[in-house]
């Protein structure tokens, strides 16, 4: 889990020994059903990538509870729902398929980080039980493990967004799309081109 560089950093604040009972402890492979039930409730994440250079980008994913799927005690799967077609994240997991996820409870400060592959599903199929997703990101879990939540800010998370698609695959069309700069380059069948 450490490379030479975290190595030199815990040795120089002398904290290799929390570190490695740490990774010994907590760190697995598999997701606990503890695990499970913290990523279904989550309605947001943070999602690290990194293009076939190493950049680095990092992206907010969100959705109504339940948006994050464990399909099995190695696997998760989240949608990829219309945003603003720059694709930096799922561009990333193209090239280069290793990924981080961050899950934060804001209001119990819990959170979990999980590193993995990812790989884009496309499948009519896998989609379906997500409306309106473009495609669906599944992660393989290589590394789970829970944060400290010494730090986490407590926020009341009573509103959720009004954009994520609804059960029945309605969304309402996003502001800046109808923005005039825009229309004539949005894709052709999206919605806010009328």
């Amino acid at each position: 889990m450490f490379h030479e560089a975290s190595r030199v950093l815990q040795d120089r604040f002398d904290t290799r020994r929390v570190a490695d009972r740490i990774d010994e402890l907590l760190v697995k492979d598999a997701l606990s059903d503890s695990d499970r039930e913290f990523i279904e409730r989550a309605d947001m994440f943070f999602l690290a990538t990194a293009d076939e250079h190493g950049q680095p980008n990092c992206s907010y994913k969100g959705g109504d509870p339940g948006f994050v799927r464990v399909l099995d005690d190695q696997t998760i799967a989240f949608p990829n729902y219309d945003g603003n077609g720059m694709y930096l994240s799922m561009g990333n997991i193209t090239v280069n398929p290793q990924v981080g996820l961050l899950f934060i409870d804001f209001e119990k400060g819990h959170r979990l980080r999980l590193n993995g592959t990812a790989t884009i599903e496309s499948s009519e199929d896998v989609v379906a039980g997500w409306p309106e997703a473009q495609f669906v990101v599944l992660v393989r879990t290589r590394e789970v493990f829970p944060n400290c939540p010494r730090y986490i800010h407590r926020m009341d998370g009573d509103e959720l967004s009004p954009n994520v698609p609804a059960a029945d695959g309605s969304a309402p069309i996003a502001e800046w799309k109808c923005m005039p700069q825009f229309n004539e380059v949005l894709a052709a069948d999206d919605p806010a081109r009328a």
